[in-house]
């Protein structure tokens, strides 16, 4: 709330200021379960989405944009060992319909693109950056 006053001060309905606030797949889907849940993770990423849709409709009559990203398996230090433990890149990269894990690349370009006059229309959403592989599960297979 500090901060609306300076975002709020460079915008217009022509050039709306941005806010983009970084959540993850795991607020979006049920994750793992059992020993191995990341309940705490998961609800906190669920909230912060739940966040940025919500300063979305705050924000929006001041000509300020807020929209979240949710990365899915990205190769980084946090996440490495999740990943290892889910079989690897290579095993990661199969289950995902585009056939690979992301890139720092792919975070960038929707940053971009959500900052950019592109993005200027997108206020409340959520851009899910997982290759597909949120809509490709299907945990009946599994039964």
């Amino acid at each position: 709330r500090r901060f609306t006053p300076l975002l709020q001060k460079q915008s217009s309905v022509a050039d709306p200021s941005r806010v983009i606030i970084t959540g993850s797949v795991a607020g979006l889907t049920v994750g793992s379960l059992g020993a191995s849940g990341a309940y705490s993770y998961a609800a906190s990423k669920a909230a912060v989405l739940h966040l940025a849709r919500n300063l979305a409709v705050e924000l929006g009559p001041r000509h300020i944009l807020v929209n979240g990203i949710a990365p899915g398996f990205f190769p980084s230090k946090m996440a490495n060992v999740l990943m290892e433990r889910s079989g690897g890149s290579d095993a990661l990269s199969r289950a995902s319909p585009n056939g690979r894990v992301g890139r720092a690349e792919d975070v960038a370009a929707a940053v971009v693109f959500l900052a950019s006059r592109a993005g200027g229309h997108v206020n409340g959403d959520t851009i899910v950056l997982d290759g597909g592989k949120i809509w490709g599960s299907n945990a009946l297979e599994k039964l």
